[in-house]
């Protein structure tokens, strides 16, 4: 019997991962620098919500804990980490590792989202990806509400500034 319960919580496990794996990636994606640590990332909160799928008793909250588990994840890593990160007025040009990759406004808004500074990337995906509140971002941070403010103001100014530049360079 303990077998076949166990047998069967990994298929739900492993049919849960394949059919949203891709969804979650781009969750990952839009948090870390590049496609490996993305992957990493995203591995390491799949395990995390493995130990944890016995408890998680409705299907619709199997991505809330995954993206939960990925931010969480990634802000430890971005404490141990301490680097500093100064923004430039250059923006580096971009490789693309796949060539197949299409250029719908989706990826273009990834796009710049990462190369937005690591707290300005942090703030963004927390309030417009996860939706949460400044004052559940600020908790979550260990930040003020002020400073969940100004961070979210100079990110939308970044994004803004670098869609005029995109629009710039495709007039020319």
């Amino acid at each position: 019997m303990t077998g076949t319960v166990r047998r069967s919580r990994y298929d739900e496990f492993s049919a849960y991962v394949s059919s949203r794996g891709p969804a979650l990636l781009r969750m990952a994606r839009s948090l870390a620098n590049n496609s490996s640590d993305a992957e990493d990332l995203l591995q390491a909160a799949l395990v995390k919500t493995f130990f944890a799928w016995d408890r998680i008793t409705s299907p619709s909250a199997r991505d809330g804990y995954v993206r939960r588990a990925m931010v969480n994840t990634q802000i430890s890593e971005w404490r141990r980490q301490r680097v500093a990160v100064y923004p430039t007025d250059q923006i580096p040009d971009q490789r693309v590792d796949d060539p197949s990759w299409k250029t719908d406004l989706a990826d273009t808004v990834h796009r710049a989202i990462v190369r937005l500074p690591e707290r300005q990337r942090t703030v963004v995906v927390l309030r417009y990806y996860e939706d949460l509140t400044e004052a559940q971002i600020a908790r979550r941070l260990g930040v003020t509400i002020g400073t969940v403010k100004s961070t979210i103001s100079r990110a939308a100014a970044k994004l803004r500034e670098d869609a005029d530049l995109a629009i710039d360079r495709a007039t020319t």
